[in-house]
């Protein structure tokens, strides 16, 4: 299917479109963000830091999406659409550049918590103005994004006031505009005007961004091991990270990701709509809020790898509840597109989250080395039950029975396993 060219120098993309190479360069700004805002988690190292982080990371998340839909709806490599979005990958780096004052503005200069939020404001402002044009000739969707500027600008004043009051009102006001935002958003989008052109471009972005997340648990490897003395210590905390990487690669891309993409290709009008806006738009964040975590938690191994003291609530929770919060994410996920749940995953989820308590009073890389078990374990568990699926649907296509016939035991694969 080919594109077509709209008002704006603007070319709409089609069902076989997929991401483009300057779209993974607009990601690196969220790279930067991401880094700096672990880096900000792991300095404050406090309940208090990490939920401002998280309620930094929901904010980032929705600009994201926004360009993601934008790019779906219209090629981003090109005319207008690419435009705007240098405008808001220099907006999105000043965002970086402030997170380490987005809470508490530092004497002289700026005040940093308002230069954050204007230029959030001018990345979200860029992408509905240049929706808009590119929407030239859809009067529904021109009219949903009229919808959308309204919890926009309300969620706007509450984040403008919360930079300026400071403390404690601003991480209840960041709380409130995002409520609004998103809610509003959501209860507009489900049954409202939005295009998704190409469902494998959605599912390839998210995608992307995942191992974008994935990618900080190397960072973070490389940030607990800095102005450390190599030592045998060190380097089994560093393998043992690298381990939960694989794992978080694995149990994303080997299964979920492929069978997800085919469901959603398949849905058809409203239900893929909801299916896109559900699972990925929203259902994504928990799964990008438990890598970066997971994380901070390998950092704090890897910074006190060697020693004999416990590993600490701090990055025990982390560690742990990073993970197991990935893992809800997931059965999340699986329950929104398939509408099953993965017995395995609910297991392993509950016992990392039992394991908790005791990885508060383990050394660091007894901690780690734990975590490393059971999702091995987990991966064993699924690798051996899909392979066993795969044997008995190739050994019914191997002797396929008359019309209207079924043989006695065969399984019932579950959607869009391998």
């Amino acid at each position: 299917m080919g594109v077509r060219r709209g008002h704006g120098n603007v070319r709409s993309t089609g069902e076989d479109h997929r991401a483009t190479p300057f779209e993974l360069f607009f990601d690196l700004v969220y790279v930067f963000a991401i880094t700096q805002l672990n880096g900000y988690m792991a300095q404050q190292h406090s309940a208090p830091g990490v939920l401002r982080g998280l309620l930094m990371l929901a904010l980032l998340w929705g600009t994201w999406s926004g360009y993601t839909w934008l790019g779906n709806h219209s090629r981003a490599d090109q005319g207008l659409p690419r435009a705007g979005m240098v405008v808001a990958m220099t907006a999105m780096f000043v965002v970086g550049l402030t997170i380490p004052e987005a809470w508490d503005d530092e004497p002289g200069g700026l005040n940093g918590p308002v230069v954050l939020v204007s230029a959030c404001l001018l990345v979200r402002w860029v992408h509905l103005a240049v929706f808009a044009v590119a929407a030239t000739g859809d009067a529904g969707l021109r009219r949903q994004i009229a919808i959308t500027w309204l919890p926009m600008l309300t969620s706007a004043v509450l984040l403008v006031s919360g930079a300026l009051l400071g403390g404690w009102t601003q991480v209840l006001l960041f709380s409130v505009a995002l409520l609004v935002d998103w809610v509003g958003i959501y209860l507009t989008a489900r049954h409202g005007q939005w295009r998704l052109h190409s469902p494998a471009h959605l599912s390839e972005r998210h995608g992307l961004f995942v191992i974008l997340a994935i990618g900080e648990s190397f960072l973070a490897i490389g940030v607990g091991a800095a102005d450390r003395p190599m030592s045998g210590a060190l380097l089994l905390a560093a393998v043992l990270g690298v381990a939960v990487a694989v794992c978080l690669w694995w149990l994303y891309f080997e299964v979920v990701a492929r069978a997800a993409e085919h469901r959603l290709g398949r849905a058809r009008g409203e239900t893929r709509l909801r299916l896109a806006v559900e699972a990925y738009t929203y259902g994504h964040l928990p799964l990008i809020a438990g890598i970066l975590l997971t994380a901070l938690g390998v950092e704090g191994v890897l910074a006190h790898a060697g020693d004999s003291r416990p590993l600490g609530v701090f990055s025990a929770l982390a560690l742990f509840g990073g993970f197991t919060l990935y893992l809800v994410g997931h059965l999340l996920f699986e329950r929104r597109m398939h509408h099953t749940l993965s017995r395995p995953r609910l297991l392993a989820a509950c016992a990392i989250l039992a394991a908790t308590p005791a990885a508060v009073v383990l050394p660091p890389l007894a901690g780690l080395a734990g975590l490393v078990t059971l999702l091995i374990t987990l991966i064993v568990v699924e690798t051996t039950r899909y392979a066993r699926e795969r044997a008995g649907r190739d050994a019914c296509a191997a002797s396929p029975l008359p019309s209207g016939l079924t043989r006695p035991g065969m399984p019932r694969l579950k959607e869009g396993r391998p």
